[in-house]
């Protein structure tokens, strides 16, 4: 049985949810798989939250990784005193952090064009891209509280405002690959519930949908499968009860109305047009400040979530929503 509404033209049914779920699990599964052989983006070690960076390296280790955890620049020479007293400071932050920010660093000596595009003046320097976002920090010498203090702050905001959790630190990892002597991992333990999940969809009940993936949640906050399916859920069992030409007419003529404009997002993401909800959402932060702002920005992540982190559309629209904020 199919729930109210889900038969209109131009949306997806279960079937489809369903089929989007199960192929987001196999690609983390293979991604596991992959990283289990050292091909993976895996738990990283230690070691691996500070990496050198050069021109020909920065989109990749720095504009590509902004968009599933801030990076921090540490702009500096060899010859500048100031930066031997705190380019230390910041490496063991970036460890003590935990993968909660990535330092790059940069010889400005031997990468004059990216001291160019980033308009420095003198080191060292210290600046952060968020979801392909570049924002100064600080400038010269600055004490281990204020650096804490400004590196808690980018946490939040990435958190809060992108989700960018951080990276996960293993510390039996070797550098640059998987965890050593890692082994097949077991199926989980919420094989159970998560399969239930799946019959209640199958049967169009998206409350008991819902409460299983949270039953998941509850126990495995980070479980990507029951992540997956809760936003895929909540999102249908949202626009069942919309008028498709009525939300989408409210849209049009009430451009400055969050809701409606919420509305139509959610239309349009389980209609198949990823771009036009995220645009929508984007431009509707441009327009709005404060809590209408925060309402919006939430409800743009939640659809990230359904389409998933490694859509390349995920990664686009985090960085024009990046620009939107800032």
């Amino acid at each position: 049985m199919q729930p109210r509404n889900m038969s209109m033209s131009g949306v997806v049914d279960l079937a489809a949810v369903k089929a989007a779920q199960e192929a987001k699990a196999k690609a983390e599964q293979a991604r596991a798989e992959a990283a289990r052989h050292g091909g993976g983006t895996g738990a990283v070690s230690p070691a691996d939250l500070v990496i050198d960076v050069d021109e020909a390296s920065f989109e990749r280790d720095v504009l590509q990784r902004s968009t599933e955890v801030p990076v921090v620049i540490d702009f500096w020479a060899e010859w500048c005193e100031p930066c031997k007293q705190l380019s230390p400071v910041l490496e063991r932050l970036a460890v003590e952090y935990d993968g909660r920010f990535l330092l790059a660093k940069i010889d400005v000596d031997a990468n004059q064009m990216l001291m160019q595009q980033f308009g420095i003046q003198g080191i060292p320097a210290v600046f952060a891209v968020v979801a392909g976002q570049a924002l100064p920090l600080f400038q010269g010498a600055a004490g281990e509280a204020q650096i804490r203090q400004t590196l808690d702050q980018l946490v939040q905001v990435a958190e809060e405002r992108f989700g960018l959790t951080g990276l996960t630190v293993d510390p039996d990892a070797e550098p640059g690959g998987a965890p050593a002597g890692a082994e097949a991992v077991p199926a989980g333990p919420y094989d159970a519930l998560l399969e239930a999940a799946v019959r209640a969809l199958d049967s169009g009940d998206l409350g008991g949908a819902i409460q299983a993936y949270k039953n998941v949640l509850s126990d495995d906050p980070g479980n990507p499968e029951a992540k997956l399916g809760l936003a895929q859920a909540e999102l249908l069992q949202r626009v069942q009860g919309l008028d498709p030409q009525q939300a989408r007419k409210e849209a049009a003529e009430k451009p400055a109305d969050v809701q409606a404009q919420i509305a139509a997002a959610d239309l349009d993401l389980v209609g198949g047009h990823v771009e036009d909800a995220f645009g929508r959402l984007i431009e509707t932060v441009r327009r709005t400040a404060g809590d209408d702002r925060d309402t919006v920005r939430l409800r743009l992540l939640e659809l990230f979530e359904v389409v998933g982190a490694d859509d390349p559309r995920v990664a686009t629209a985090r960085r024009a929503l990046a620009r939107a904020l800032f």
